[in-house]
């Protein structure tokens, strides 16, 4: 595994997971599976819908078919993980990390389109970092499956700010100051006081 410093999706990041998140995992292990799982299945949601919607960029629908199979493979994998583990997949509210990013995103394409790719390598990145985080506090068995998605999470938000890149140049347009507004909401939410514990979650009060 990469060391967090030099990994590129942690260090995109402005701030890092708050310790007193990390601290509360042990107790809240059913819910950060569950959760987990939810996010692995909207991750493979958002890259099939971005394939409906932009059905004349190849590049796009390549990297997001990929995307879409490689995450709903992790889908498998962290529902093989509740099983071993006695967690029963139950229905949980949403954290509202992701409801806020896509809360800022354009209406008016290409700009939605660069906005959505933006928000989807922020998301990656963050997630990339918390299985970092949390490969040092969790039984072994969850542990192991984190240290395996590292690697992927970061290749997927490499592939999400390529793609962002590359649409904004052919509009000239520079995304320096949209990727700073989603990593300020990033950087953001998760240090906030939150209500429930989530994969994407704040603090817990």
């Amino acid at each position: 595994m990469s060391r967090p410093d030099l990994n590129p999706a942690v260090s995109f990041l402005h701030v890092p997971t708050p310790d007193e998140w990390v601290a509360q995992v042990d107790t809240h292990i059913p819910e950060l599976l569950i959760d987990h799982a939810n996010c692995e299945k909207k991750a493979a949601s958002t890259a099939l819908s971005l394939m409906y919607k932009y059905v004349d960029r190849p590049g796009l629908l390549h990297t997001m078919s990929r995307l879409a199979r490689e995450e709903l493979r992790h889908f498998e994998q962290v529902l093989d993980v509740m099983v071993a583990s006695g967690v029963t997949y139950r229905h949980l509210s949403s954290a509202r990390y992701a409801q806020r990013l896509h809360g800022q995103v354009r209406s008016a394409e290409p700009h939605r389109l660069i906005d959505l790719l933006i928000v989807g390598a922020v998301v990656e990145a963050r997630s990339c970092e918390r299985f970092v985080r949390l490969i040092d506090v969790l039984p072994d068995n969850i542990a192991d499956l984190y240290k395996q998605l590292v690697h992927s999470e970061a290749r997927h938000f490499t592939d999400y700010l390529k793609l962002a890149e590359g649409i904004a140049a052919e509009f000239d347009e520079d995304i320096t100051p949209r990727v700073a507004l989603f990593l300020d909401l990033d950087a953001e939410l998760v240090r906030a006081p939150d209500t429930e514990f989530r994969f994407h979650s704040g603090v817990p009060d």
